[in-house]
């Protein structure tokens, strides 16, 4: 529990800033940078580099995927409970040209460098990955994220992303309860545990 406490203690903190500064979101919505570090770096770390498995790195993310998740964030179309806890209240505050700022902002960021992992699992992630599991019918992930999961104007960048992140993601597609993507959730009611596992270690190594 204590590590719950922490980040709902910093998702607090950020609507306290907003009352604090008298914050306008239009009128502050031109600086990316300032409104990131205001509002979103307690938890996604400076320039969107996180390093807490709990909180998605957003460096190098594809601007088009991070406005469509605030706005599911903001509009509660996203139900998973960490977009409950940590996201409903503070997206709850931003306008359409704010949350384009932010997208914005993280899209510039460099790249988030891989971290290497098991070389047996990360190996059986990256088949996965690049060919997917025909006899399953699970497509290749990078059909729709990219060769090197670097992702597009439809689908999120994945490379360098928290294995721990991933694999939570996959579990609420799997359990219906991010119901924003079906592609995903029928990808992820396909995948066992192993399977997912491997694809993960192989995206945070990227």
């Amino acid at each position: 529990m204590k590590g719950f406490h922490q980040p709902r203690r910093v998702w607090l903190a950020g609507l306290v800033t907003l009352a604090t500064i008298g914050w306008s979101v239009t009128v502050g919505a031109q600086d990316g940078e300032k409104l990131a570090a205001q509002l979103c770096a307690s938890c996604h770390g400076v320039h969107g580099k996180s390093e807490s498995p709990m909180f998605p790195r957003l460096d190098a993310q594809m601007p088009h995927y991070l406005e469509a998740q605030l706005k599911g964030f903001r509009d509660r179309g996203r139900g998973e409970t960490d977009a409950q806890a940590f996201m409903w209240g503070i997206a709850s505050q931003l306008d359409d040209v704010t949350i384009a700022s932010l997208a914005e902002y993280y899209a510039r960021q460099t790249a988030p460098a891989g971290a290497a992992g098991d070389p047996a699992l990360t190996a059986r992630g990256k088949e996965i990955f690049e060919h997917g599991l025909p006899a399953e019918g699970v497509p290749a992930c990078a059909s729709c994220h990219g060769a090197q999961a670097q992702g597009n104007d439809t689908f999120p960048r994945l490379a360098g992303q928290h294995e721990a992140y991933l694999l939570r993601q996959i579990s609420v597609f799997k359990n219906g309860t991010r119901a924003n993507a079906p592609v995903m959730s029928a990808v992820a009611h396909t995948l066992t545990d192993e399977q997912a596992k491997a694809v993960a270690a192989f995206l945070q190594a990227q």
